[in-house]
């Protein structure tokens, strides 16, 4: 684990909340000059700590308006049929999230994004019942999104 100072996280705060800010952009507003910013941002990337930059897309304007929270029950627990899942699960677009999950009855916890309800029976009945080893499917629908971040607490 990397050690972080006052600045280190001054620059992944601003990093966080825009990805496409320059280097020049960052370092003025950190107070630091261009050069030693950018080896500090070079050191965080390279130490792993940044992972990569990435464009978030409104998924209104592109018609996906049904967002589905989905429990996934196996019939093994073995790492075999996990791993299977997981292969596949990987393999579908509308799938945001995979999480394997304790203290409830289901092994997987999955956040999809769909068009509407037509599309999110497609992808259920077409695809989910259909993985090997998928014994429930039980699924909840978002309503309003009240806090969704990106950004990590730094402290």
């Amino acid at each position: 684990m990397i050690k972080l100072d006052k600045t280190d996280k001054q620059i992944l705060q601003l990093m966080q909340d825009n990805a496409r800010i320059s280097n020049l952009e960052l370092a003025d507003s950190i107070g630091l000059s261009p050069t030693p910013c950018s080896r500090r941002v070079k050191r965080l990337v390279d130490s792993g700590l940044i992972n990569k930059h990435v464009t978030l897309l409104n998924p209104a304007e592109l018609g996906l308006n049904l967002t589905a929270m989905i429990g996934i029950t196996m019939d093994r627990h073995t790492p075999e049929r996990f791993e299977h899942f997981e292969d596949a699960i990987r393999q579908l677009p509308e799938v945001m999230e995979c999480l394997i999950v304790t203290g409830q009855s289901a092994d997987f916890l999955l956040k999809v994004v769909v068009k509407d309800m037509q599309h999110y029976e497609k992808f259920l009945l077409g695809h989910l019942t259909k993985l090997e080893g998928v014994t429930g499917v039980h699924s909840s629908f978002v309503l309003r999104e009240v806090v969704k971040k990106t950004a990590l607490p730094l402290y």
